[in-house]
């Protein structure tokens, strides 16, 4: 038997992590709705706690070189609670770009091995240029 990469609790974690963005993607998609955004931030939070647990979570939200975007994050939460939705999404996403702006090379490698639009996500990531390529100059 093959043995599994997550425990049935970051299974419950990612769940949460993927029913949050697509709250949030619903939220924008149905202009800014500010009850979708704010489930789509908690179920967010709730699945990243499940995942790596409560300690390892305030860790990341508190460190030092992280805390421009940990303000940006919750002070956007707390204008989309406050009924501005637009502006608490983009300040919540310059949030989310300085907080997770590290994993981005990840996801977007994730992302290209996609069987159809994986392709077409590729380029969109290397000619956004949000992902600068390490190692560029080797042809491997």
């Amino acid at each position: 038997m093959p043995t599994m990469w997550l425990s049935d609790s970051q299974k419950i974690g990612v769940a949460f992590c993927s029913g949050g963005g697509f709250f949030l993607i619903g939220g924008v998609l149905l202009f800014f709705d500010r009850a979708m955004l704010a489930m789509g931030n908690i179920l967010f939070l709730i699945g990243l706690t499940i995942i790596i647990g409560p300690q390892k979570t305030i860790t990341f939200f508190a460190r030092k070189q992280k805390a421009k975007g940990t303000a940006a994050f919750f002070s956007g939460l707390a204008l989309i609670l406050m009924r501005w939705p637009l502006i608490g999404f983009c300040v919540e996403l310059y949030g989310i770009m300085i907080l997770f702006g590290d994993f981005l090379g990840t996801i977007a490698g994730f992302a290209r091995n996609i069987p159809v639009v994986g392709p077409y996500i590729g380029t969109a990531v290397d000619r956004s240029g949000v992902v600068a390529r390490q190692n560029a100059d080797l042809p491997v």
